[in-house]
């Protein structure tokens, strides 16, 4: 026998053996579907049944990548995801040959004017630039992957004039002074891991005239690594200032506070996607995440829906006016509105007492977790359009508005959407999906499963290493660089200056027949539904018309 006639025979042997293993394999899954209690259509139609559940497996990803048209898609669009991307990626927001809007749809549109602000009539710091870095995009063959390269690019920062500085707290020991209208949204390290907070961190601070907000799991190291400015927010769980008891631990709290680039204190009552406490299972405590959270490691955590030892709004604003007394820093509230009277009674106390929160952080319905339930998500809380003229309406009814600040959430992430939420009464805006994009996420909704196959949403070491943060870092820049230039891009249009200047009257609603009202006429209908008494606004005025304010020299 030659070699080649046992070759052949060999691989006879193997290929028998080979099928002989597969069809005792496929007998075997036959018997054991057919038998199994859990899965009706397998007893029935075992294999076939296989190839169901491996497509049904794969849905998500088929659909967002071949079936869904580039305006469909839930939580953001394909069109909403790289116009993100490419903002972040190439410092670049055009788009050629026209809109994808249906513009048959209701909506808000911005009111144009007939003679917009030249460039060089915009008020603005024409001296403050950063220094990033983009792609160019070389080659884009549709078979092999893209050309590009990365070059070093500088440019204006787009940060306001220091006569239009957003002044949080002026009458604090501490002010915050603000130069960029938009910040990072609350999010934790634990709920992201070290390296996309830290990539978000150090590309904010490249932006500059920005904050990030530590969400209610703590201040970490990793948010302090790019020496942003900070918003340190507290929640039920009273992580990160929290004594053994769970009580709140004073001098730890002043410690925090001697921190420069901690500016502000933020008290979580509420978020637009979940009206609840949270809870992490004690495997992902690892001694470092209970360090930060002053709990103890390997144990569960749950932090209740609300704080356990404030019950009323006089409660809460006194825990406000000690941390204000105690730190000399500006303290805030995030809420979600949920009526018309949501805000009643914190106006009001306001009003009689001179007490409460510096700045107030608003997050619509449509705001994003790391993890929720249904129920909450879909059904709980006010999406961010309609709870901003109320929440504006009632400071106003009560003639505190002037003292306090507004931020605004609930997908925000871009431009005129950043516009419209000014012009409804927002000082600032927050956002939190579109800096997640920036470094890495691309919408698997493994947000509360810590297996984020792109190293954002999770703490797992090995699947981190996807995330390179000296790459990230510069897409957070350009992506914040290019939503200020499209907000002064708008402003210009719109006839005014600056961002800072949008009001209801700059802003036009259509709805679906075509008919357009003003959004000033959509105030006045929240105003009449909330009962504003225009008498009582400007009585109650005049305590705090002597409350320092930009112009008496803060900056």
């Amino acid at each position: 026998m030659n070699v080649a006639d046992f070759l052949i025979i060999m691989g006879a042997v193997v290929l028998a053996i080979v099928f002989i293993i597969l069809v005792a394999f496929l007998v075997y899954m036959v018997l054991f579907d057919r038998n199994q209690k859990s899965h009706s259509i397998l007893r029935n139609y075992p294999l076939l049944g296989r190839v169901r559940y491996f497509f049904e497996k794969i849905g998500p990803e088929m659909r967002q990548y071949w079936f869904n048209s580039d305006t469909e898609g839930r939580p953001f669009s394909r069109e909403d995801y790289e116009h993100i991307v490419k903002s972040a990626k190439y410092s670049r927001d055009v788009v050629g040959f026209g809109s994808k809007r249906d513009f048959e749809e209701e909506g808000f549109f911005i009111r144009n004017d007939m003679f917009p602000k030249l460039t060089e009539e915009l008020k603005m710091d024409k001296e403050a630039k950063a220094l990033t870095q983009r792609y160019i995009l070389l080659k884009d063959p549709l078979f092999m992957q893209r050309e590009e390269k990365r070059e070093d690019n500088e440019a204006l920062a787009y940060l306001l004039h220091d006569e239009d500085a957003v002044v949080i707290g002026p009458t604090t020991e501490q002010p915050f002074i603000v130069k960029g209208l938009i910040g990072m949204s609350a999010m934790s390290y634990g709920s992201l891991g070290d390296r996309a907070i830290t990539a978000l961190s150090e590309g904010l601070a490249l932006a500059k005239g920005s904050w990030m907000n530590t969400g209610e799991g703590g201040l970490s190291p990793y948010h302090l690594k790019g020496g942003v400015d900070i918003i340190m927010q507290i929640g039920p769980g009273l992580f990160g200032i929290r004594d053994k008891q769970g009580n709140v631990d004073w001098e730890e709290l002043k410690r925090k506070s001697e921190i420069p680039q901690i500016r502000a204190f933020e008290i979580k009552l509420a978020q637009g996607a979940k009206a609840r406490g949270g809870h992490i299972d004690a495997e992902k405590v690892t001694p470092e995440i209970a360090a930060i959270r002053k709990v103890e490691p390997y144990k569960s955590i749950d932090s209740p829906n609300r704080f356990r030892d404030f019950s009323d709004v006089p409660a809460i604003c006194e825990f406000m006016e000690k941390i204000r007394n105690q730190t000399g820093k500006p303290v805030g509230m995030k809420i979600v509105v949920g009526s018309n009277d949501s805000v009643e009674e914190l106006a009001k106390y306001m009003k009689e007492t001179g007490k409460g929160p510096d700045f107030i952080t608003v997050d619509g319905g449509e705001g994003g977790t790391g993890a929720s339930y249904q129920e909450l998500i879909d059904s709980v809380g006010l999406p961010i359009k309609s709870a901003l003229p109320i929440l504006v309406a009632t400071l106003q009814k009560y003639g505190v508005r002037e003292r306090v600040k507004i931020i605004a959430s609930g997908k925000l992430f871009t431009p005129d959407r950043i516009a419209i939420a000014l012009a409804m009464g927002a000082d600032l805006v927050n956002i939190a999906r579109g800096f997640m994009i920036t470094v890495g996420c691309i919408q698997t909704l493994k947000c509360q499963s810590n297996i984020c196959p792109v190293g954002v949403a999770t703490t797992d070491p090995d699947l981190q290493k996807a995330l390179v943060i000296d790459e990230k870092k510069y897409r957070t820049a350009n992506y914040l660089i290019t939503l200020r230039r499209g907000l002064f891009r708008l402003s210009a249009a719109a006839g005014i200056d600056s961002p800072i200047h949008f009001e209801p009257k700059h802003v036009m609603h259509k709805d679906d027949k075509g008919v357009v009202t003003s959004l000033e006429d959509i105030f006045h209908e929240v105003e009449r539904q909330i009962g504003t008494d225009q008498s009582v606004k400007k009585k109650d005025e005049a305590p705090y018309q002597q409350q320092p304010s930009i112009e008496t020299g803060l900056i």
